[in-house]
C-alpha cells in the first residue's frame, strides 16, 4: 500500500498567521471576537469556541458587544465592518490574510482612478465580499465562462481584473483568454495565492499517479473545493472529507483494486487532522 501526501497540504501562511492571532489574544484574558469564523474550518472554531472566542456574524450582532476585542477574520470583511468596530471604541486586530490585503488595495486605487474592476470568484465568499466595498461602482464579479461572455464593458473606461485568492488558476486562464479574444483591454493581475497555486498544482499532479484521491477540508472552504474539483477531472475516485470520522464512515472507497492513495488538504486544514486521515489509511486492512 502506497500513500503520497502533498507536501503542501495543510495550513498556509495566511491561516496560521490569523490562528496564531487568536490564541495570542487568548493569552491576553479580555473578551474576543471574530468577526466571521477566522477561517473555515469546523473543528479549529469548535476548539476556539471552547476557549471563549465568540462569532459576530453579523452587523447587528457586532452592534450589540459591548467591550473587547474584535478579530477580523483571515478572508476580510466589507470596508464598513472596520468602520463600525471603530466607531463603537472596540479592540480591532486585523487577522486578514496580507494576500487579501493586497487586492484591496489594488482595486481602492483602481476605482480611485475610476476605472472598472473584474473580479473572478464566487460573489457569496466572504473574501470577495470584502474586495467589492473597496472596488467601487464600476465592478463585476465573474465565475464562469458564460458570465465571461456575457460581460459588457463600460464605455470609455479602463479595466483591471484581479482574482480571488483561491480561485482555480486554470479558469482564471479561460477567463483571460475570452477577453482577450473579444478584444477588451483589460489590465490582468493575477492575485490568485502562490501557495494556492502551488497546492492545486501538486494536488494535479498527485491525482494523476493514483487509484484514488483524499482531499481533507472544512466544507466551507472555496481551496479545498477547487482541490476536489481540479482531483476529481484525473482520478474519478476521489472524495472529499472534513475529518477521520467522515473517511471511517466511507472505508469502502478504500477496498477493491486500491494499491496508491493520494491525500490533499485545504489551506485551513490543521496538520493533526491530516496525519489522522494518513495514519488511517496506512493502516488499513485491505
Amino acid at each position: 500500500m502506497e500513500v503520497i501526501r502533498a507536501d503542501s497540504a495543510g495550513f498556509c501562511f495566511g491561516v496560521k498567521r490569523a490562528v496564531d492571532l487568536v490564541y495570542e489574544e487568548i493569552g491576553r484574558g479580555e473578551r474576543i471576537y471574530t468577526y466571521g469564523p477566522i477561517i473555515h474550518n469546523d473543528e479549529v472554531v469548535r476548539e476556539l469556541a471552547e476557549k471563549g472566542v465568540s462569532i459576530l456574524n453579523s452587523p447587528e450582532e457586532l452592534d450589540a458587544a459591548e467591550e473587547g476585542t474584535v478579530i477580523i477574520r483571515s478572508h476580510g470583511v466589507e470596508k464598513e465592518i472596520h468602520e463600525r468596530i471603530r466607531r463603537k471604541g472596540l479592540r480591532l486586530v486585523d487577522a486578514t490574510c496580507p494576500f487579501v490585503l493586497k487586492i484591496h488595495k489594488i482595486v481602492a486605487e483602481e476605482a480611485a482612478r475610476g476605472n472598472a474592476v473584474i473580479i473572478a470568484g464566487n460573489p457569496e465568499h466572504p473574501e470577495v465580499q470584502g474586495i467589492l466595498s473597496y472596488a467601487g461602482d464600476k465592478v463585476s464579479v465573474i465565475a464562469t465562462a458564460e458570465e465571461a461572455e456575457k460581460y459588457v464593458p463600460y464605455k470609455n473606461t479602463e479595466i483591471c481584473m484581479v482574482s480571488q485568492t483561491t480561485f482555480n488558476l486554470n479558469k482564471f486562464k479561460e477567463l483571460v483568454e475570452i477577453f482577450d479574444k473579444k478584444g477588451y483591454s483589460i489590465h490582468v493581475v493575477n492575485t490568485i495565492c502562490s501557495a494556492t497555486s502551488a497546492r492545486q498544482k501538486e494536488a494535479l499532479s498527485i491525482a494523476e499517479r493514483v487509484d484514488a484521491m483524499i482531499v481533507v477540508g472544512g466544507a466551507q472552504s472555496s481551496n479545498s473545493r477547487k482541490l476536489y474539483e481540479i482531483c476529481r477531472e484525473r482520478c474519478s475516485n476521489t472524495i472529499f472529507i472534513q475529518t477521520l470520522d467522515d473517511l471511517v464512515s466511507r472505508k469502502d472507497f478504500l477496498s477493491g483494486s486500491t494499491a496508491c492513495v493520494g491525500i490533499t488538504a485545504g489551506a485551513s486544514t490543521p496538520n493533526k487532522i491530516i496525519e489522522e486521515v494518513q495514519n488511517y489509511v496506512r493502516g488499513y486492512d485491505f
